[in-house]
């Protein structure tokens, strides 16, 4: 288990024993850990920020740091990470949906233009079947700025929202993400080429973080379990 994600922490590690019938406690989980020298990989390195120097903002503020929806594709969270490689820096914009923290569409590319924002608004609309109406919160860089993505924001009748200038925690929970694959992904070793990052990010969103790594906000299950869950109980109560 830990040999096979070592980015896992004890009580990650704890949830899953308990899944599998063991019962035990997370103080013990933590003491073996701690004997055995399996500490979180995802804790020994961190990464730097780069401060970006936001822009006058061209949405309101719709989500004022309430980062909770009652249903999915309520309210949509986006920004933009980098990363170097040897061939260069590679660009990562995600979009996540707060209901189950999944997320729901990214795009990957070597160049942070706005098409990198488009593409993965985008890719979140397609995958999620078209849905009306959902607010699209982000920080106030160019990207979410520019008039290609406030465009696609209409042609989708999705509603854009922009925290405020300086404040980091307007857009908190989507920062909480990006550190999850700083310390899972990025900072687990020195990429060569950007193929071989863009590989690492997808493999672990699609497979672990969706599929494998539980959350306790959803009440110790991944997005993909709870998403399924939560369909199933609304068609039952339907």
């Amino acid at each position: 288990m830990w040999d096979e994600d070592r980015c896992q922490g004890y009580r990650l590690i704890t949830d899953d024993l308990l899944d599998d019938g063991w019962q035990l406690s997370e103080r013990r989980v933590w003491r073996v850990c701690s004997q055995e020298g399996m500490l979180s990989a995802a804790h020994r390195r961190k990464g730097k920020r780069k401060h970006r120097r936001p822009g006058p903002a061209v949405h309101d503020d719709r989500v004022r740091r309430n980062f909770t929806a009652s249903a999915p594709n309520r309210l949509w969270l986006t920004d933009i990470t980098e990363h170097r490689t040897g061939e260069g820096k590679l660009y990562l914009c995600a979009v996540k949906d707060v209901f189950s923290n999944r997320i729901v569409g990214y795009s990957i590319s070597d160049r942070m233009k706005a098409r990198l924002a488009v593409d993965a608004l985008t890719d979140a609309f397609n995958r999620r079947g078209g849905p009306v109406g959902v607010t699209v919160h982000s920080d106030r860089g160019s990207q979410f700025r520019s008039r290609r993505f406030r465009r696609a924001l209409r042609r989708f009748g999705l509603k854009g929202s922009m925290g405020r200038v300086g404040a980091c925690a307007d857009n908190a929970a989507m920062e909480n993400w990006f550190s999850l694959v700083q310390k899972n992904v990025l900072n687990q070793q020195s990429w060569t080429t950007r193929k071989q990052l863009r590989l690492a990010i997808v493999h672990w969103i699609e497979a672990r973080y969706h599929r494998r790594r539980r959350q306790r906000r959803l009440g110790k299950l991944t997005p993909i379990e709870y998403e399924a869950i939560m369909k199933t109980t609304v068609e039952l109560a339907a």
